[in-house]
């Protein structure tokens, strides 16, 4: 079961060591931040990113710390982190098990929800047992270090198998669509949306961002298309008091109409 927490869909990465980007990225359109204590840290940055995370401002925006793994060498710092810092959820990376992510409550003495970062083979292995664990608010999806982990490209075809587990992992733990890894290529906008377009259609519902400039495309990737909400309003209209019509030349049953609810209610997310 997991803690209320908003679901973002187009989370934004800051490196916890620069906290002169913290105001920039929290006007930069994401509708949430992820101060990372991991990946973008070099480990003798480590002590002063936790200073500038535990010290950044109030944020009209939710914050997820993004801390090192369980079996690192720098857990046990960064949870003293979580004991008192301002923020919304802690990401974990490299999550392989239920006891690690149980363990996180206990360890910081707040309830903080758990966004769960699925990049090794145990942790896909165990993707039912984490989606269920106590805490967990959501899984998201590392594909460069789980292709690593595999020793297979990165690419949208390899990881397919992988982003599809996750979907399934994250609909029987009743959680929301998982969050997509990002989109290295930071010039080429097109690429991020298009990746961010092809999770949507898998069943993600967001999709990581390591630039500002990606914000924009995965919103309009994520969200419901104007098309997409054109007939969304026809079904609705069209199947009022109904449960069967005709779209189009296309026969709308019950599976399309709650579709159609979904997308509108959706755009309505999107414009609170």
């Amino acid at each position: 079961m997991s803690l209320e927490f908003f679901c973002p869909v187009a989370p934004l990465f800051v490196p916890g060591n620069k906290p002169e980007l913290f105001d920039k990225a929290r006007k930069s359109g994401a509708d949430a931040l992820i101060l990372d204590l991991e990946d973008a840290v070099a480990p003798s940055d480590k002590a002063s990113a936790r200073t500038a995370v535990l010290a950044h401002e109030k944020s009209p925006v939710p914050v997820i710390i993004r801390i090192n793994s369980s079996r690192s060498a720098w857990f046990e710092d960064d949870i003293s982190v979580l004991k008192t810092c301002r923020c919304d959820a802690v990401m974990l990376p490299k999550a392989e098990s239920r006891a690690e992510i149980e363990r996180l409550s206990e360890l910081t003495g707040r309830p903080l929800p758990v966004i769960a970062l699925i990049e090794s083979a145990s942790g896909l292995a165990s993707l039912s047992s984490i989606a269920g664990a106590s805490g967990v608010a959501g899984l998201a999806f590392g594909a460069l270090d789980l292709a690593l982990d595999l020793d297979c490209q990165p690419d949208w075809d390899a990881m397919l198998m992988a982003r599809s587990a996750l979907v399934l992992a994250a609909r029987l733990a009743g959680l929301p669509g998982p969050l997509d890894g990002v989109t290295p290529n930071v010039v080429q906008m097109d690429i991020t949306h298009s990746e961010a377009a092809k999770a949507r259609a898998l069943g993600f519902r967001g999709k990581m961002a390591i630039h500002p400039k990606q914000i924009e495309p995965i919103l309009k990737a994520m969200l419901p298309t104007p098309e997409e909400i054109a007939w969304a309003t026809s079904v609705i209209d069209i199947t009022s008091g109904s449960g069967v019509a005709r779209l189009d030349g296309a026969m709308i049953d019950a599976p399309l109409i709650v579709r159609a609810r979904r997308i509108l209610a959706a755009r309505s997310l999107a414009k609170a």
